[in-house]
């Protein structure tokens, strides 16, 4: 969100859907590609039929159609931290720890507070005295007495703040 509205200094630190990297071992630092969206809806102009989509994803993203195993240093993997990945800098995780580090208040926008990234900001943010906000419509107790609950979306949160 923060990115599309222009916000250069955005941190992705899940990734982003809109880049890809060459299929690589985990934590070596390779570039950032666009990804072949582009490339796909031109190539099928129905992207609900799955009989069609499936080998032009396949050719776009570099996977052997007879293996349909993605290959080394040669499929593309789309720019997003999976489940069994973890943190580095292309992520740039020591830049959002230097933020997180530096923040006199984290705001938690609708997290579940179930990925390591909220466990390592809000860990920071009470070593660090922050200011805590929680803004869910039904937000997890996190059971700490200094945190303010703010029980709505945020789009109403960012209205109530500006204006």
């Amino acid at each position: 969100m923060d990115g599309k509205a222009g916000n250069a200094a955005y941190v992705p630190i899940h990734g982003r859907l809109d880049k890809v990297t060459v299929l690589h071992e985990q934590g070596l630092d390779v570039p950032l590609i666009d990804a072949p969206w582009e490339d796909v809806a031109a190539a099928c102009d129905d992207l609900e039929d799955n009989l069609r989509l499936t080998p032009i994803l396949l050719d776009a993203f570099k996977i052997s159609k007879k293996t349909l195993t993605p290959e080394p240093d040669v499929s593309l993997k789309p720019f997003v931290l999976l489940f069994d990945e973890y943190y580095t800098d292309l992520y740039r995780m020591s830049e959002a720890e230097d933020w997180m580090h530096g923040a006199q208040r984290v705001v938690f926008m609708g997290t579940s507070f179930s990925v390591t990234i909220t466990s390592i900001a809000l860990r920071t943010a009470l070593t660090n005295e922050a200011v805590i906000e929680v803004v869910d419509p039904q937000p997890i107790d996190l059971g700490y007495e200094r945190i303010e609950y703010h029980r709505m979306t945020a789009a109403e949160y960012v209205s109530d703040r500006s204006g």
